[in-house]
């Protein structure tokens, strides 16, 4: 089956303008629900955020609120989808009520069936359960799924506060998490920073391959009657009297009552071509990639401010140290964030800030040689919510997008929700929160200098 077609069909019940993870997500659930859909990408399947990530679906970042709601509706279906795959791929964590230690993993070397590579595209799976999101035999195995778990460490007496302060409410929504004193963190994690006063493990905290992820969606929207048209760079749109879109792209004009923007950090340019409003702003973020090392880290392991820069309006260089090893031996070590525009270059400031972070709480990463870094830019929403739904003034025109850094975690949910409103279903969670029309959304938007008509 050929997945990715040159030839634009002249008409379509929905058009999906983005073919990453979230978009290949809608097009998959409106494929699945009956809907005739074309997606069209200016380039191919995964070729811009979702290709520079690392496959993350977190909890642990989330607070309570409707991203986390969000969230765990995503994580329920990657790992139903998991479980019905059969792909044998997740490490399962479990932990042990005694110890609050995870009764799954033994020895530094664990879990041995992790085989994800350091690729910047990190990590794949499958998806969804809402209209037509049943993926586990429609999918196959092969996505490296692992409900790895994570952990976040405190090194002050205020830091786990704050941390214990957060994990209550997390708990309060339905996130598992156990908090482990400082004898039990070395337990889980023994080459840690011997300073660091406590953590919280998070055992639903996961990992998959988004290329791997975006690809096997996108087949399975075809094999539904999806085609997925490349080199179609949306160039030109117009919503006609008869209520239609005309989309004039790099291979034609497709014509289509219902469009949805899932673009990424092009949707604001997307979506003000077809009248519409996203305000969308990239945010470039980077990661450092070690030299090949023996299995010697268990989770993936992140600092305690870690939380707070994810959700931090600030708009200049944020750096805050997150370290997982991978199958393959190198270490990826992380976070940045800062709004640069579309600047694509690298930020060596940047990367000594995630080297200095990471060997913060790994010492013995200081004596580890960094071989690479690579950089995307995350398609941020002004209110740090992604827009999921109908525009706010444009009839037709649909939005999935402003995900930042979370859009791998939240592609199947964003899906099921989408695809309940646009086909007059029971939405999963709340949708308000999401809506394009929020008045945040707009308030935020212009504080930030990115309004609809900017």
């Amino acid at each position: 089956m050929r997945l990715i077609g040159d030839e634009l069909p002249a008409t379509a019940d929905v058009v999906v303008v983005g073919a990453g993870i979230v978009g290949a997500a809608c097009a998959r659930a409106l494929a699945h629900a009956g809907r005739s859909v074309c997606v069209v990408d200016r380039d191919g399947p995964a070729a811009g955020t979702s290709s520079s990530g690392e496959g993350n679906l977190l909890v642990s970042d989330k607070l309570p609120g409707p991203e986390l709601d969000l969230a765990l509706h995503s994580l329920r279906l990657w790992a139903q989808f998991a479980a019905g795959a059969g792909s044998g791929s997740g490490s399962g964590v479990s932990v042990d009520s005694g110890s609050g230690v995870p009764a799954s993993r033994s020895g530094p070397d664990a879990p041995a069936s992790r085989s994800r590579s350091d690729t910047p595209a990190g990590r794949g799976s499958s998806v969804p359960g809402g209209p037509g999101f049943e993926l586990g035999a429609a999918l196959g195995s092969g996505f490296e799924f692992e409900a790895k778990g994570g952990l976040v460490v405190a090194d002050s007496a205020a830091s786990l506060a704050g941390l214990e302060a957060v994990v209550a409410g997390q708990r309060a929504a339905g996130v598992e998490v156990v908090m482990l004193s400082a004898e039990q963190l070395a337990d889980a994690e023994p080459l840690l920073a011997p300073d660091l006063i406590g953590g919280a493990l998070y055992p639903q905290d996961s990992q998959l391959q988004p290329m791997l992820a975006v690809r096997a969606l996108l087949a399975d929207a075809v094999r539904a009657g999806a085609r997925v048209v490349g080199g179609a760079e949306v160039v030109a749109a117009e919503r006609g009297r008869d209520g239609v879109f005309r989309v004039r792209t790099g291979r034609g004009v497709i014509s289509a009552p219902a469009v949805v923007v899932a673009a990424g950090v092009w949707s604001r340019v997307v979506a003000r071509m077809l009248g519409g409003h996203a305000p969308v702003v990239p945010r470039r973020g980077h990661v450092v990639v070690t030299e090949a090392l023996p299995p010697l880290i268990r989770y993936k392991v992140y600092e305690a401010g870690y939380v707070s820069d994810v959700g931090s309006d600030d708009g200049r260089l944020l750096c805050s140290a997150v370290v997982e090893g991978t199958p393959s031996g190198p270490v990826l070590l992380g976070a940045s964030r800062e709004l640069v525009g579309f600047d694509r270059r690298m930020n060596p400031a940047a990367v000594a800030g995630i080297c200095r972070g990471a060997a913060r709480l790994f010492p013995f990463l200081s004596e580890v040689r960094a071989i690479r870094a690579y950089l995307g830019l995350r398609p941020a929403s002004p209110d740090h919510l992604p827009m999921i739904g109908p525009d706010a003034d444009v009839e037709g025109l649909w939005h999935a997008t402003g995900h930042e850094g979370a859009g791998v975690g939240l592609a199947p949910g964003t899906a099921d929700l989408l695809c309940a409103l646009m086909t007059g279903g029971a939405p999963p969670v709340d949708p308000e929160p999401f809506a394009p029309s929020r008045p945040t959304l707009r308030a935020a938007a212009h504080v930030e200098g990115v309004d609809a008509d900017a």
